[in-house]
């Protein structure tokens, strides 16, 4: 966020992220009374906000000169108020901060663009794609001084579905559960497995087991449940990667301890991986990640019907298990 001064300017938080805005709004307001402690602060609705409410919040009060005011939403603001939001960005006021959110959309995008030409500060709050949504994770729990891998972080999204307020309150209330203050799978399925019939880590389990038609029903079950087509590629993808990394660590002597750590799965996942790697050769792990690589994409845009794309993987991928290197073959 950017630290030019906050008073004696305006400042838009604009975009569809309500969780990302209202921790803008949060961040903006403290520090303004970081900077003049003494300020009074007010929210306004845009809802039939009118010029009366708008002068008395901005012009501070008895008790303090400076002023920080907040209005949300202002696609929702009449537009006889339209000029006074842009004066306040061409004249500003030295004892006011004035915080103005837009939701995104369309409504409201003349005063959005007026005060865009007035050259107002803008913190923009895109949507958490549903594939960010594992990243985001993860950088939240690093910003709260924890941990959660990659993969932990898929299948708890997994279970809340593409919702980033339940993710950030999921990922506060594991890691405040956590002694070490590190997220562990196990942790996860524990609390947040269980709400839907079938996730995506469960079609990911049944193609790596060779097992096409029960991954194929159990895909269509996700879909239909609401999983976003893009965690199949997701947990495909971290169980083809998890496999590959226990076949390099084939033939040294490990506990099963040790392998759950080098690897980054938890312990009861190490006896999967091991009977699996009877069927998975290097060469067909690597040709079922670029085919799951292309099936992401597809899933993402290029695609006219994710499902399809989705169910020809799972096809495609399950029949790869057991495929012995050509040179091997008829000896």
């Amino acid at each position: 966020m950017d630290e030019k001064a906050i008073f004696g300017a305006v400042t838009l938080v604009s975009g569809p992220e309500a969780l990302l805005a209202e921790r803008a709004v949060r961040a903006l307001t403290q520090r303004a009374l970081l900077d003049r402690g003494e300020a009074s602060v007010t929210t306004l609705e845009g809802v039939g906000l009118d010029a009366s409410a708008l002068v008395q919040a901005t012009t501070g009060s008895l008790f303090a000169s400076d002023a920080v005011v907040v209005v949300n939403p202002i696609s929702e603001v009449p537009p006889e108020l339209f000029d006074t939001l842009v004066g306040y960005a061409k004249i500003p006021q030295e004892d006011l901060a004035l915080v103005l959110v837009h939701p995104g959309g369309v409504k409201g995008k003349r005063l959005l663009d007026a005060l865009k030409k007035a050259k107002v500060a803008v913190i923009d709050c895109p949507t958490i794609k549903p594939w960010e949504l594992a990243g985001f994770a993860v950088n939240e729990a690093r910003a709260a001084g924890g941990r959660i891998d990659q993969g932990t972080a898929a299948r708890l999204v997994e279970a809340l579905g593409a919702d980033a307020r339940a993710v950030a309150g999921a990922i506060r209330q594991l890691l405040d559960d956590s002694d070490d203050r590190v997220i562990s799978e196990a942790a996860v399925r524990r609390y947040f497995t269980g709400r839907a019939d079938v996730t995506s880590f469960t079609v990911a389990d049944h193609v790596m087991a060779g097992r096409r038609n029960d991954a194929l029903g159990a895909l269509r079950w996700a879909l239909d449940t609401g999983v976003a087509p893009v965690l199949v590629t997701s947990a495909l993808a971290t169980a083809l990667r998890q496999q590959g990394r226990y076949s390099d660590l084939a033939g040294q002597r490990m506990r099963d301890g040790d392998v759950a750590r080098q690897i980054g799965v938890p312990p009861w996942k190490v006896k999967d991986l091991v009977r699996h790697s009877r069927d998975w050769t290097p060469r067909g792990l690597a040709d079922a990640l670029t085919r799951v690589a292309v099936a992401d994409a597809a899933v993402k845009g290029s695609a006219a019907d994710p499902a399809f794309a989705l169910e020809r993987l799972v096809l495609d991928v399950a029949g790869l298990r057991g495929r012995r290197p050509e040179s091997s073959m008829g000896r």
